[in-house]
């Protein structure tokens, strides 16, 4: 019988993360697939990050983790988010070269250490005075471990629809998984059936790109990585995408085929995603609407697929045939792929703890899609999270979990397991109670830390991580002391800026704290040398000095948060013992088992006064109680 540490089940960008993270640590791993050539394919969009999906792209290469590595070494179009707002809202995004990403990643697992890939459906978790000692695949062999991770995706009893016509699968061209959910039932987990969509693919060379607009990438780039981008940045050429839009005849054709679409006629039983409604969807909800955008977005460098971002559909093949041929652009387009959907299990969230392990069976954990959420960033973000915990867990390790104050990776799992998800989770930065310290840009300095520690990390990233540190605080220092005399060539330059002259001596740091000044401009007004420091550098020190009233104010909140949930709750707590509690909020904490103060706190309609009177609970000494 085979036997590992930790084994990861399912190959999709929680697995990946997953197994690659066991595996660093020091794990003996395996990363089990339904096809290993299909481990890391984009199933759906070609496009890295997005708002706040960016923010969990560089936490995970914070920590050590592949996906930042990934995007850099396949992307083709880098676009910043957001850039004229302010930091706690700008998102990186990438369209990434699809088959190059698969292959990337495939190449990188092969050369982890420690990580075996096996080819194989599993079906049963096998668990014994409840702790898992092993799966069993759907040939009959058992593989013995003392940890396993769940990372099934959208592959857990998938359907896909197209019109009427539905077939297994959790995505076109591979099978689903059909008998694990059976094995979680027995277990006593919860599942509920859940819905995704994706958009026709179209051949490249039918599409009339002249009657389409232009969408160029960012002139000026930044990887997604801050250790793995390499001396050849950008890896791969850069090309455009296009924007067109539906018209009041596109959605003509789609209302008069609502009686044709299996979600509208209830085939579908799985909940989708309000955030991202099919075209369907969309005409539906919004008649008021006579257009809506379409993005068409390149799958690759030497592939004819193009993603028609913005029309997901499950409706049959002829009604799309004959709305996408009324798109401007798109009158003689051909098909590769007709858009379908895909209906799912999966699992209530609320019965994993904050490391994302069972709450009632040590060492079966879960990462990704199966637990609710939607996207891949979510899903890697997961994983990695996952993959550490179950590598720790088979040493008696502690377990490791991130703070809604410490990262978004934190944010998205904390949701997850004391709010649950009705519909496909996705991150958005409003999610986010101190967004402006969890930025993309200073994810490194909140987290490379802690992926150094754990061993994922490796000594070159980390000299690179110290070295930065030093250039930001000799430059916050020099310009600290570094001051600025009035004059009027002074005063001239300052008004053609839009700000006021200067009254007095000024430190170059005070000056940046004006609105109108960066730290570029200091070169100009002062003959301040900045020759010597990084684009990334000079970003750090103005944000940091420009918002220090804000930060502090989110660090100084963060710490109370962090306060309520180092209060841990016992997990034998009585709480029918707790005086003022209604019969109300007793239901809804046993059902979700809150595992400290803080997670309470977050639990729908739990009370300040319900937690105040847990507090005094806790507090008492455990035999007046």
């Amino acid at each position: 019988m085979l036997s590992f540490d930790v084994v990861v089940v399912g190959g999709g960008h929680a697995g990946c993360e997953a197994a690659a993270a066991a595996a660093k640590i020091g794990r003996k791993t395996t990363l089990i697939s339904l096809d290993p050539s299909r481990i890391g394919v984009l199933s759906c969009n070609p496009a890295m990050g997005g708002l706040a999906k960016g923010q969990l792209i560089k936490e995970i290469d914070a920590l050590g983790g592949l996906m930042g590595i990934n995007t850099d070494a396949t992307a083709i179009q880098y676009r910043k988010l957001n850039s004229s707002k302010g930091p706690a809202v700008r998102s990186s995004r990438a369209q990434c070269d699809k088959n190059q990403y698969s292959a990337v990643m495939k190449q990188t697992l092969a050369q982890v250490s420690n990580l075996q890939i096996v080819q194989g459906e599993v079906v049963d978790v096998l668990v014994r005075s409840g702790r898992v000692f092993g799966v069993r695949l759907s040939s009959g062999e058992e593989i013995a471990t003392r940890a396993v991770v769940i990372t099934s995706g959208t592959f857990l009893r998938g359907l896909m629809f197209t019109g009427f016509d539905k077939t297994q699968g959790g995505r076109v061209g591979d099978a689903a998984a059909v008998g694990l959910t059976k094995s979680l039932h027995e277990l006593g987990f919860r599942t509920r059936r859940l819905k995704t969509g994706t958009p026709p693919r179209l051949r490249k060379s039918s599409i009339d790109f002249s009657k389409c607009e232009q969408q160029l990438g960012d002139s000026v780039i930044s990887p997604f990585s801050f250790y793995g981008s390499g001396a050849s940045f950008p890896a791969l050429e850069q090309v455009p995408c296009f924007i067109t839009h539906t018209n009041a005849k596109t959605h003509d054709i789609i209302a008069k085929n609502f009686d044709r679409s299996p979600m509208f006629r209830g085939l579908i039983e799985g909940v989708g995603p309000r955030y991202c409604p099919s075209i369907e969807d969309k005409v539906k909800r919004f008649s008021e609407r006579d257009r809506h955008q379409i993005f068409l977005e390149p799958e690759g460098l030497d592939v004819e697929e193009i993603y028609v971002n913005g029309v997901s559909t499950s409706l049959p093949s002829d009604v799309q045939d004959e709305f996408i041929h009324t798109i401007n652009g798109l009158e003689r387009a051909e098909f590769l792929k007709y858009g379908y959907a895909v209906e799912y299990d999966a699992v209530e969230a609320t019965q994993l703890g904050a490391s994302l392990q069972a709450k009632d069976i040590k060492g079966l954990f879960f990462a990704g899609q199966v637990n609710g959420t939607s996207g891949y960033e979510e899903a890697g973000a997961q994983g990695l999270m996952a993959g550490i915990n179950a590598a720790r867990m088979v040493v008696g390790g502690p377990e490791v979990v991130l703070g809604r104050n410490e990262a978004y990776i934190g944010v998205l799992i904390d949701d997850l397991v004391t709010r649950g998800s009705d519909e496909p989770y996705r991150m958005f930065t409003s999610r986010a109670e101190f967004r402006l310290y969890l930025r993309e840009d200073n994810a490194d300095q909140r987290l490379s830390p802690l992926g150094r520690e754990l061993g994922l990390l490796g000594f070159e990233a980390h000299s690179r991580f110290l070295l930065k540190l030093e250039s930001i605080e000799r430059l916050k220092t020099s310009v600290g002391h570094t001051y600025l005399l009035p004059s009027d060539n002074v005063g001239v330059k300052l008004q053609a800026l839009g700000t006021s002259p200067l009254k007095d001596r000024v430190s170059l740091l005070d000056l940046i704290k004006r609105p109108e000044i960066g730290v570029r401009d200091l070169a100009d007004l002062a003959g301040f040398d900045i020759s010597g420091f990084s684009a990334e550098v000079l970003d750090q020190v103005e944000i940091s000095i420009k918002y220090a009233g804000y930060i502090q104010r989110d660090l100084e909140l963060a710490q109370s948060v962090s306060e309520a949930d180092e209060l841990k709750i016992p997990s034998d707590f009585n709480f029918g013992a707790v005086g003022g509690l209604s019969s109300e909020i007793q239901e809804r904490v046993k059902t979700f088992r809150p595992e400290t103060l803080g997670q309470m706190g977050r639990i729908q309609g739990v009370t300040p006064a319900a937690l105040a009177s847990v507090l005094i609970h806790l507090k008492m000494p455990r035999g007046t109680k």
